[in-house]
């Protein structure tokens, strides 16, 4: 089974700047995508990014793209999530997720998450965006 271990959340001011590093053991061939989720107090998770592990194709939702930049280090099995120009709208608890069910969807272009098809998951970490 894979596990995820995300590492880099914090407290930032605004318009500051965090990477966020998701380390997985047990990653395979079988999973298709490999994704940041978000969830604010009180919000339902939502899907930030995807990067396919067959062509390192990435995806965002509209309101990170330009800022944020999500990337992989096939070697060390590490996933990244370079967050710039950070809002305080970002605040959340930021979790990886694989799929071996589904690639990253999108549409027109964007990220357009399917929560439930994804099958591991990290524990979270925090990230607050705060003066």
């Amino acid at each position: 089974q894979l596990q995820l271990v995300e590492s880099g959340g914090g407290l930032v001011q605004p318009g500051g700047s965090l990477r966020l590093s998701c380390a997985t053991s047990g990653f395979t061939s079988d999973y298709l995508a490999i994704a940041w989720f978000r969830q604010a107090p009180g919000k339902e998770r939502e899907g930030v990014s995807c990067i396919s592990s067959r062509d390192d194709s990435s995806y965002y939702i509209e309101s990170v793209k330009g800022r944020f930049t999500i990337s992989r280090d096939k070697a060390n099995n590490t996933l990244f999530l370079q967050m710039n120009s950070l809002k305080p709208e970002d605040t959340a608890v930021y979790y990886c997720a694989a799929s071996t069910i589904v690639p990253c969807t999108h549409y027109r272009g964007s990220y357009y998450p399917t929560l439930a098809r994804y099958t591991d998951w990290g524990q979270g970490a925090q990230v607050t965006v705060s003066s």
